[in-house]
């Protein structure tokens, strides 16, 4: 039980880009979690009027407006997918707002188990918010076919995002849970029912 937020019992789901981590956030508030995707948390503190982004503007320019106004999030990506300096700046600057909002939606909580996926849960502060550690595991085969599928991206472009993205291995090091998820969607969620009824189990203990 995390003594941070009392009562509440905190999930961290990892794993890198394109292994479906979605997937298995979707399948935990399914089965009852309050369910937070840092991804979300970091449009929303970009967006205009929140707290990255003024900041965001300031250190990469008005290049990256859309015609509303709004951080046009492909014209920012593009800039720090190719440059692992402004990718390290941008974290810089947007991490401390997304753990703040975060920690807000934690403690708004209904639940008692909140899930929080974050592609970086484990090279920041969150990775010692968190009760167990889950990491969503793919081949980089299926990786490769799912950025190019879903996001359109050509292979030199899929292999770059893969490229800049922390050790896989390492994650798995540090994992309590790995969900293993191919392409059998069934096995997926057979495997975070398991984890689920599991952890369930030893906090009612």
């Amino acid at each position: 039980m995390n003594e941070t937020f009392a009562g509440k019992t905190l999930i961290g789901l990892t794993g890198n880009i394109a292994v479906g981590k979605s997937l298995v956030l979707a399948e935990l508030a399914a089965l009852g979690a309050a369910a937070i995707d840092a991804d979300a948390v970091a449009h929303a503190v970009m967006r205009a009027g929140g707290p990255a982004y003024a900041p965001v503007l300031a250190a990469f320019g008005d290049g990256v407006l859309g015609a509303d106004g709004e951080i046009d999030r492909a014209a920012l990506g593009a800039i720090v997918f190719a440059d692992e300096a402004a990718l390290r700046r941008l974290e810089a600057i947007s991490h401390p707002a997304i753990r703040r909002e975060i920690a807000r939606l934690v403690r708004e909580a209904d639940a008692d188990v909140v899930a929080i996926e974050a592609i970086k849960l484990l090279e920041g502060e969150l990775k010692d918010l968190v009760d167990a550690v889950w990491v969503v595991n793919a081949g980089e085969a299926r990786q490769l076919r799912r950025l190019m599928d879903r996001r359109g991206l050509t292979l030199a472009e899929a292999q770059k995002r893969i490229a800049l993205q922390n050790s896989q291995a390492e994650k798995l090091r540090q994992a309590d849970v790995v969900i293993e998820n191919e392409d059998d969607i069934e096995s997926t969620r057979a495997q975070v029912t398991r984890a689920w009824q599991k952890l369930t189990a030893e906090k009612n203990v």
